[in-house]
């Protein structure tokens, strides 16, 4: 039976691909405080990262089991009033990666009549290696044509708008944002302790536009550790970028004066696509098909035609169509990304669905040559374009790290 009967005797066929989109799954790609940004081993459960450094934590950092990622819209006109909230946010930031309250003695005021600065949740909890990452979207510089808080003119080149991919179903509603806040961390209530401080001091001048939960970590910066596995049971990226592959990083991720916007230097782009799993269909699908969508064995992850799991993937070797051949960095101009994507669960739809998927986080140089082009490709040629739905989308500027006394986007402020 050829792959395209069966999917036909499954009742899914070309009208379960309407509203699907492509996905990277596989191929884009300690006990004391470490510095922000750097790659790093592992470390033990409950070290705080620290969140000074060169480049923002939470990119290059080991990747965390739990995610917060909330994107915010700025409902002031003020540009002073943005940047006192950043320096706010920044303050509180380094407190919480340290496993202290947002503000000193928040949580519980000396003056009971008072309400707390902290919401308290995450008293008597460690850090857990939480991470705090900001980064800035395209309407944060223009929107409808108004230049807002006089930064149109900073706009990097590379924060374009992203195109309407082959087959999106987006949400607008789950989609874009002004700025952008990553909380990743080993406990969840601590991601969302964090998340959640920062949107309380921001009242007035932010407002929640969307968030989203993440449990599972889909891929690793710390290749000695094992593979994660996606909500499709198979290992999500083997491939990545390492945390401490400072050449890797230099070339596909950190951003440089020479690329045009000298403040974005030591940052990088974040992406960011909420991708909904058919998984009841992935589920009835045989598992040799599953692998020849994938193109990897799903037992130790090996690419099909290897034995192990790290042989190196010879895409002549794989279903043309197959995910792994598509997203392999020889199909793409040698273009890389780094992964920190996160399962997620948001409960089921009205037909007894899992609303259940991939919500896709990538960091890149350049997203014009990274990230484009490979989701273009993928979107209209990838045999796994079939059980996806993406449904959320967003770009934005993660600026450079913060020394000590700075501020989240000082470099672009300040200019």
């Amino acid at each position: 039976m050829s792959r395209l009967s069966r999917r036909q005797a499954l009742g899914i066929g070309a009208a379960t691909a309407a509203g699907a989109a492509g996905i990277v799954l596989a191929e884009s790609s300690g006990a004391s405080v470490f510095r922000a940004g750097h790659g790093e081993p592992a470390a033990a459960e409950g070290t705080p990262v620290a969140f000074h450094g060169e480049h923002q934590a939470g990119i290059a950092s080991a990747v965390q089991d739990r995610l917060h990622m909330a994107a915010f819209d700025v409902t002031t006109d003020s540009r002073d009033e943005v940047i006192a909230l950043l320096k706010a946010w920044t303050a509180a930031a380094a407190r919480m990666t340290q496993g202290r309250e947002a503000v000193a003695g928040g949580a519980i005021p000396a003056v009971k009549q008072a309400p707390p600065e902290d919401t308290g949740e995450a008293l008597g909890l460690p850090a857990s290696r939480l991470t705090v990452t900001i980064g800035f979207g395209p309407t944060f510089f223009e929107e409808d044509g108004r230049d807002r808080f006089s930064l149109r003119g900073k706009r990097p080149a590379a924060l374009v708008d992203l195109p309407h991919f082959p087959q999106d179903a987006l949400d607008p509603a789950r989609s874009g944002g002004d700025i952008v806040v990553q909380a990743c961390s080993d406990d969840p209530q601590v991601a969302v302790h964090a998340v959640r401080n920062l949107a309380r001091i921001g009242f007035g001048t932010v407002a929640v536009r969307w968030s989203q939960l993440g449990f599972g970590k889909t891929s690793s910066t710390t290749p000695q550790a094992q593979t994660p596995r996606n909500l499709f049971g198979f290992k999500d990226g083997t491939n990545n970028i390492a945390g401490d592959d400072a050449d890797a990083l230099r070339r596909h991720v950190w951003a440089d004066a020479s690329d045009g916007a000298a403040w974005m230097a030591g940052g990088s782009y974040l992406v960011a696509r909420r991708i909904r799993m058919h998984i009841e269909t992935w589920d009835r699908t045989s598992l040799d098909e599953q692998e020849q969508v994938t193109g990897r064995h799903k037992g130790n992850g090996a690419p099909l035609g290897g034995v192990h799991e790290r042989d190196e993937v010879r895409p002549v070797m794989l279903p043309r169509d197959s995910h792994v051949a598509l997203a392999h960095p020889s199909t793409n101009d040698g273009h890389r990304i780094l992964r920190r994507g996160y399962s997620f669960v948001d409960g089921s739809d009205g037909f007894g669905h899992l609303d259940a998927g991939l919500f896709f986080i990538a960091f890149c140089r350049d997203p014009r040559t990274q990230y484009v082009p490979m989701q273009n490709r993928l979107s209209r040629n990838d045999a796994m374009m079939e059980y996806l739905q993406h449904t959320g989308s967003g770009l934005w500027a993660v600026p450079p790290g913060v020394r000590p006394g700075g501020w989240v986007g000082q470099t672009l402020f300040e200019a």
